[in-house]
């Protein structure tokens, strides 16, 4: 049941939302928390959660519960067929999480639900959004069901296609032409990669990611052009004999669950639109080759709710604002790296040999490799001026 008043509204109840949520309910802020659907969704796009984000999650509580159900993953591979390009190591980084987690975002999910239950918040199911009505003690928002909450803020957690954004008249834009596709699965899979890192593979068709996942289990995720609405397992055959190991080729044993979606590359044009505040696919939406997205969510839920909280307890508003516009040059940034790395896969053939060897050249260089392991850990968004210097592996 709804309540009729609320500090603070959120939208949608995925890792972001979940993330904001819990942030808030920690310090004290009344906070409702809607979705609407009537069950979380037990499959899921994301299956990495990065240092950084971990540090943040630490300070939620749910750091050690996550990592307790995920798999260390001790580098990141980029690999053309059976040839290593370049190893990014994790080991040495300046955190206590040296590593990147493995983790089916559900997973992510139920620990944090339950964290916040533990604060005194929950979900409320299933209720959708119609209408939203503002004055200057917030917002009105408008549900499906004829029930009706006063907020004095909304945050709008709520997907690609964001209610919320939409409602508040925010433009989400992007490239004409960055439309992509991908497949997406859970597998089981006799194959002789290791399993105590993810790699990306560098094929002509696009790259393929390949990610182990605890109970045995490797997430694929591969850009396509035209991919079948329920990939099946003759279909992943054919995308890893294509683009993975040749010498050795991987063998699918068993297809857990499979989908296909599309996105486009987008950045809302503001975070901010005076009651409303987007966070999360809300405000970006980019490819998910390097494992950003969601990392990149429940950091602006973090920023956002601790920013919220002590604008609430008497800071100025303008707190909010400076929110905005810290995220969403990160949120362009992060899209920029996640196209550069689909870029570099669809390299033509006659320029393989010279991307190849460029990749092998860098691979040699320390700083590059540590720059490389910043940016995708996410510590590179830590907001001191200076990184401490890297710890031995624990």
């Amino acid at each position: 049941m709804l309540a009729e008043r609320t500090d603070v509204l959120i939208v949608g109840a995925g890792p972001t939302g979940l993330a904001a949520a819990l942030t808030l309910a920690r310090h004290g802020i009344e906070v409702t928390l809607v979705d609407q659907r009537e069950q979380p969704p037990m499959t899921s796009r994301a299956a990495v959660v990065h240092a950084y984000t971990l540090e943040l999650l630490d300070r939620l509580g749910a750091g050690a519960p996550l990592v307790a159900r995920g798999l260390r993953s001790a580098r990141f591979s980029v690999r053309d067929r059976d040839r290593v390009l370049i190893s990014v190591p994790f080991g040495r980084l300046p955190t206590r999480h040296p590593y990147a987690l493995l983790v089916s975002q559900s997973v992510t999910e139920e620990v944090l639900t339950e964290r916040l239950t533990e604060a005194g918040g929950r979900v409320l199911r299933p209720y959708r959004l119609t209408g939203l009505h503002h004055d200057d003690d917030g917002a009105v928002a408008h549900f499906d069901d004829g029930s009706t909450v006063r907020t004095r803020w909304v945050i709008g957690a709520d997907g690609i296609h964001s209610t919320v954004r939409e409602l508040a008249g925010i433009p989400f834009t992007g490239p004409a032409n960055s439309a992509e596709s991908f497949v997406l699965a859970d597998v089981r899979v006799d194959s002789g990669l290791p399993r105590d890192g993810a790699s990306i593979f560098l094929a002509r068709g696009g790259p393929l990611v390949w990610a182990p996942l605890p109970d045995d289990r490797v997430r694929l995720v591969a850009t396509v052009t035209d991919p079948p609405a329920e990939p099946d397992l003759s279909y992943l055959q054919r995308l890893l004999d294509e683009r993975g190991p040749r010498r050795h080729p991987d063998q699918v044993r068993e297809v857990f669950w499979s989908s296909r979606f599309r996105l486009h590359r987008r950045v809302a044009e503001t975070f901010r639109v005076g009651s409303v505040l987007l966070a999360g696919d809300a405000g970006h939406v980019h490819s998910p080759a390097g494992g950003q997205g969601m990392n990149l969510g429940i950091c602006d839920a973090v920023d956002l709710g601790e920013t919220l909280a002590e604008v609430l307890a008497g800071a100025p508003e303008a707190r909010l604002d400076e929110y905005a516009a810290r995220r969403r040059p990160l949120a362009r940034e992060v899209a920029g790296f996640a196209d550069r790395l689909t870029r570099l896969a669809t390299v033509p053939p006659a320029g393989r040999p010279a991307r190849d060897a460029l990749l092998r050249l860098f691979s040699m260089l320390p700083p590059v490799r540590r720059r490389a392991a910043l940016r995708l850990s996410g510590l590179n968004q830590r907001p001191s001026a200076q990184l401490p210097p890297a710890v031995d592996a624990a």
